[in-house]
């Protein structure tokens, strides 16, 4: 027996991807800010694929202007981050210096190897589409890569709305760079008697925010906004001074000695301070010992050290407290690199030796 139902009436509602939280519209007002951006880092070795799903870049290169040939090339990647370094850019609406430190992380630790960068990729995530914003964030991105004489050969922006609270956003960097075999720097040639030389930073680089948050924002209650007269700045301003690139510096250095090889090893000095850093790249039978007093500690790392009342050890754990990059050398070219440095606009000391002993970094007893 058949049944009669009433009829419903069922209102179907026309969701969009904007109601979700992502605007398409304003998505593309973003992608349409960027080319100008990126193409000021092309180099000859970048081939166009307009509107294709990868970059593309080429190894050798046979242009006279710009030779690139390869014997035995080694390819060299790298990927890193920037932290929470970026809720100080948050805090002060200043975007166009995070991209730079994005850049350095990555770079700089390719240099570590001996490695030429090549090209550098973005991965930008956000809770929404800003197209000024991003703006912000990749015309520090080109900027670095303009530093690193690296082309800035794509990337990617995620809107997740759902992972991301209103105003947070997050970045990740990847850099290829190549190197030929015989020219690879893996610390292995580092040997008793080499000196270390310390090569200077621009202040804390992208290491430690957490616990510089901490110390400013929390423990001090210090506005970004807020002038200190030691540091010849506001707070803002000092805690956003871009991570130092160091690639064309140390290139000059390595392409300056032809037939030996005299830099044995690199160190990026980052998150665990400089002992931990130069300890990874020391062979078995050597340490390396440093002398803390052997360089001026910018003014920065002391006002922290104070106003947290941490103890020195913690200082020079966390952060690079002036030491940017550190470079192992045979003793008797030590000088003339140091010299290069200097012509290059980069202070450094000599701030240790290499001796036989327990692999480890450690800091001398008389310092």
């Amino acid at each position: 027996m058949e049944r009669d139902y009433p009829l419903r009436a069922i209102v179907m509602a026309k969701v969009t991807y904007k109601d979700a939280g992502v605007d398409l519209d304003r998505y593309a007002d973003a992608m349409a800010r960027l080319p100008r951006l990126v193409s000021r880092t092309n180099t000859p070795r970048v081939l166009r694929l307009e509107g294709g799903f990868a970059g593309l870049f080429q190894l050798d290169f046979d242009n006279p202007l710009f030779a690139r040939k390869y014997e035995d090339p080694v390819l060299v990647a790298c990927t890193d981050g920037v932290g929470t370094k970026l809720k100080v850019a948050t805090a002060t609406s200043v975007h166009n210096t995070v991209g730079v430190d994005l850049v350095a992380m990555s770079v700089n630790d390719a240099i570590c190897c001996g490695a030429e960068p090549l090209f550098f990729l973005d991965y930008v995530a956000m809770p929404e589409d800003d197209p000024p914003l991003l703006e912000q964030i990749v015309e520090g991105i080109t900027e670095g890569c303009l530093q690193s004489d690296c082309a800035l050969l794509g990337g990617e922006t995620a809107i997740m709305p759902d992972l991301y609270a209103k105003g947070d956003y997050d970045l990740a960097g990847f850099c290829v760079g190549v190197t030929e075999r015989r020219g690879l720097i893996d610390g292995s040639a580092i040997a008793p008697d080499d000196v270390v030389i310390g090569v200077a930073s621009a202040g804390l680089h992208s290491n430690g925010f957490s616990l510089v948050r901490k110390i400013v924002f929390e423990i001090a209650a210090l506005k970004a906004t807020d002038h200190v007269e030691e540091l010849g700045g506001t707070v803002g301003e000092t805690l956003l001074t871009p991570t130092r690139i160091y690639v064309r510096a140390v290139r000059d250095v390595l392409t300056h000695y032809k037939v030996k090889q005299v830099v044995h090893g690199i160190a990026h000095i980052t998150g665990g301070g400089l002992c931990e850093n130069l300890e990874r790249i020391l062979p078995e039978g050597v340490r390396a010992v440093i002398d803390h007093h052997s360089w001026p500690v910018p003014p920065v790392f002391p006002w922290l050290e104070r106003l947290g009342d941490v103890e020195q050890a913690e200082m020079y754990r966390v952060f690079n407290m002036g030491i940017g990059l550190v470079l192992v050398v045979a003793p008797f070219y030590a000088e003339s690199i140091r010299h290069q440095l200097k012509r290059s606009g980069l202070p450094s000391w000599q701030i240790g030796r290499v001796l036989e002993g327990p692999k480890g970094a450690t800091w001398a007893k008389n310092a």
